[in-house]
């Protein structure tokens, strides 16, 4: 076997290597967001929809969100997208805004 036949199977194996690996981790994070999924959990979907969760159905793969007062929504099971912990709520209030209170003339970009 010459040299590039060889070079070509090891970056092939370390592919498939990174491929595996990436699979499981897709499937741990899974199993970690389907465990933290519970009743009255606050939650993110996928399309950027915040709520609580009042009831999982199993079955139909349905999960019943409050998104505000007397706002009852349904969305399938896999459009929530992570559940939102206290420690995620401070650190998005903590960031400062970005140019916040800035007049349109202030920038080092307009005096260029």
């Amino acid at each position: 076997m010459d040299p590039l036949t060889i070079a070509m199977l090891a970056i092939l194996a370390v592919l498939i290597f990174f491929m595996f690996r990436n699979g499981q981790k897709r499937k741990r994070d899974q199993e970690a967001l389907r465990s933290k999924m519970v009743v009255g959990a606050d939650v993110m979907t996928n399309f950027g929809l915040f709520g609580t969760i009042l009831d999982i159905d199993e079955e139909n793969n349905k999960v019943e969100l409050q998104a505000g007062p007397g706002v009852v929504l349904t969305v399938h099971r896999q459009t929530v997208a992570r559940v939102v912990e206290a420690d995620d709520a401070v650190a998005d209030e903590d960031e400062p805004a970005d140019d916040a209170g800035s007049e349109p003339g202030d920038s080092k970009s307009d005096n260029a």
